[in-house]
C-alpha cells in the first residue's frame, strides 16, 4: 500500500496525465489558428464567400480549443511549486526566464489580439481585422517557442552556472539558452507537426460531411487543402524530426539507444533498425529481433559506417560520470513510443497520398474511403501525443540531463495522501472537462459551416458581420 503512496511516483502520475492532456489542445490550437488566418487571407485577396465560410467554421472550434487550453494551461505552472518545489529552486532562475518571456510577450499579445478578432469583425476595416488574426498566429507560435526553449534545457543543459553556495543553477546568458541546439531542432519539428493535426482535423471533418453529402461547396475545397497541408507539412515534420535526431544523439545518447532497444555498441550494419525487439525481462539484453541493417547508424550519423552506442556501454559510462545507478528510461515505453509515433506519422500521410489520387479531377471516393478518412484526426493527435511521451520518457532518470534525477526533484514535503486526492480530483474535473470540449466540437462539426452571406447589392462585395463564437 505504502509504495502506492509514493509522493515521487504520484507526482510524476499527475503530472504526466495533466501534462498530456493540457497537449491534447496545444497543437490543435497552433494548427487551427494558422489555418483559420490562411483561410481569412484567401477570403480578404478573392471574396469568395466559401473561404469567410470555412474562417467562422473553423474559427469557432480553434476559440473552444484555445479556451480549454488556456484553462489546462494555468495547471501546469501550479505544479512546478506544488510538487517540484526542489526542482523549482534548482532550476528556477534558468527555467523561469523563457516561460517569463512565453507569459509576458507571446501569450499577451496572442490573448490581445485574439480578443480584438473576436469582437472586430463589424468594428475593424477588413485589413485591420485580418492583420489580428495573424498577429494571433504569430503570438501562439512565440509561445510555442519559448517552451520549447525551457524544455531543452532539461534536455541539455546549456547557459548555466551552478551557484555552490545556494545549491542551485543559475542564467549566464539568455541568448545561449534561447538558441540550444535541441530547441532549434525541435521548434520546427513541433510546429509542423501542429499543422498536421490541424490537417488531420480538416479531413476528419471535411470527410464525415462529404459522406453525407453535406456542405459540398466548402467541404470539397477544405478536405483538398487538409490533404495537401498534410503531405506538406508531414515531408516538413519528418526532414526536421531527423535533425532534431542527430541533436539528440549528441545531448542524450542513451534516449535514442533506448529508442532501438540497442543494448551494445554497434557500428555500420550491426548499427540496424529495430522493427520488433523482445528483451529480457531485466532489460539488459536482446532475446528477438527484426531489423534493417545500416539504417540506424544512417539515423544517427547521416553515413552508413556510423557507430551508435549502446544501453549497456552507456550505463557503465554513466556509473563513472555520476556514480551507481541505473541510467536507463523504461526500455518498452521508449521504444514502442518512438515506433508509434512515427508508423501513425507515416499512415495519415499515406492516407492524404491516396486521398489526393481518389479526388483527383473531382472523383468522389467510395464509402470505406471516406470512414478511413475520418480517422486522420485522432490518428495525427495521437501521432503528436507518444511523440511527447518519448521525449519525456527518454530522458529519465534526469529531470535536467546530467544535473538533476527526476527523484530529486519531487517536493519534501507534500504527503503521498496530499497528491493522490489532488490526482483524483484533476482526473474527475479533466474527465468532465474532455466531456464539455468534444460535445461543443461535435456540435460545431455537426452543424457544418453557415449559410454564404449574401453579396453587397451595389459592389457586389461579400463583407464581414458580426459572429458571435
Amino acid at each position: 500500500m505504502n509504495e502506492w503512496l509514493d509522493p515521487l511516483l504520484l507526482s510524476r502520475w499527475q503530472f504526466g496525465l495533466t501534462t498530456i492532456y493540457h497537449f491534447l489542445f496545444v497543437p490543435l490550437t497552433i494548427g487551427l489558428v494558422t489555418t483559420v488566418a490562411i483561410f481569412q487571407t484567401a477570403w480578404y485577396r478573392t471574396n469568395k464567400a466559401m473561404y469567410l465560410q470555412l474562417t467562422h467554421f473553423f474559427g469557432k472550434i480553434f476559440l473552444i480549443n484555445f479556451a480549454m487550453g488556456v484553462v489546462t494551461g494555468i495547471v501546469q505552472e501550479f505544479q512546478f511549486g506544488m510538487n517540484w518545489s526542489d526542482y523549482s529552486r534548482f532550476v528556477g532562475d534558468v527555467f523561469g526566464a523563457p516561460l517569463a518571456f512565453e507569459g509576458i510577450t507571446a501569450f499577451f499579445l496572442e490573448a490581445t489580439f485574439i480578443g480584438l478578432w473576436i469582437f472586430g469583425w463589424d468594428k475593424l476595416p477588413k485589413g485591420l481585422h485580418l492583420a489580428t488574426i495573424w498577429l494571433t498566429t504569430v503570438g501562439s507560435i512565440a509561445s510555442a517557442y519559448f517552451i520549447i526553449a525551457a524544455n531543452a534545457f532539461m534536455q541539455n543543459p546549456v547557459a548555466y552556472q551552478i551557484n555552490e553556495e545556494k545549491g542551485r543553477a543559475e542564467l549566464t546568458s539568455i541568448g545561449e539558452l534561447l538558441t540550444n541546439p535541441i530547441a532549434l531542432a525541435a521548434f520546427p519539428h513541433t510546429i509542423f507537426a501542429c499543422f498536421m493535426v490541424s490537417a488531420g482535423l480538416i479531413i476528419s471533418v471535411a470527410a464525415w460531411h462529404l459522406s453525407r453529402n453535406q456542405h459540398l461547396e466548402t467541404m470539397r475545397p477544405a478536405l483538398k487543402f487538409g490533404l495537401w497541408m498534410m503531405v506538406i507539412s508531414g515531408a516538413l515534420t519528418t526532414l526536421m524530426g531527423d535533425q532534431l535526431s542527430l541533436a539528440m544523439v549528441a545531448a542524450q545518447p542513451m534516449k535514442m539507444a533506448a529508442a532501438e532497444a540497442m543494448y551494445n555498441t554497434a557500428t555500420g550494419a550491426e548499427a540496424s533498425f529495430s522493427i520488433f525487439t523482445l528483451g529480457t525481462p531485466d532489460g539488459v539484453s536482446e532475446l528477438f529481433s527484426v531489423r534493417i541493417p545500416y539504417l540506424l547508424s544512417f539515423l544517427s550519423t547521416h553515413t552508413f559506417d556510423g557507430t551508435v552506442e549502446g544501453i549497456n556501454n552507456l550505463q557503465e559510462q554513466y556509473v563513472q560520470l555520476y556514480g551507481p545507478g541505473d541510467y536507463a528510461p523504461i526500455i518498452w515505453v521508449t521504444y514502442w513510443s518512438f515506433r508509434w509515433m512515427i508508423g501513425l506519422g507515416i499512415a495519415h500521410i499515406l492516407v492524404a497520398v491516396a486521398g489526393l489520387w481518389f479526388t483527383r479531377k473531382g472523383r468522389s471516393p467510395k464509402t470505406w474511403m471516406w470512414k478511413i478518412a475520418i480517422w486522420s484526426f485522432p490518428m495525427s493527435l495521437l501521432a503528436m501525443s507518444v511523440g511527447w511521451v518519448f521525449t519525456e520518457m527518454g530522458r529519465q532518470p534526469w529531470l535536467v540531463f546530467g544535473l538533476l534525477k527526476t527523484a530529486d526533484g519531487v517536493s519534501p514535503n507534500v504527503s503521498g495522501l496530499e497528491i493522490l486526492i489532488s490526482l483524483i480530483a484533476f482526473t474527475l474535473l479533466y474527465g468532465a472537462l474532455a466531456v464539455v470540449e468534444f460535445r461543443l466540437i461535435l456540435k460545431a462539426v455537426q452543424k457544418g459551416p453557415d449559410d454564404a452571406p449574401a453579396p453587397d447589392p451595389v459592389s457586389g462585395e461579400i463583407k464581414h458581420t458580426t459572429t458571435v463564437y
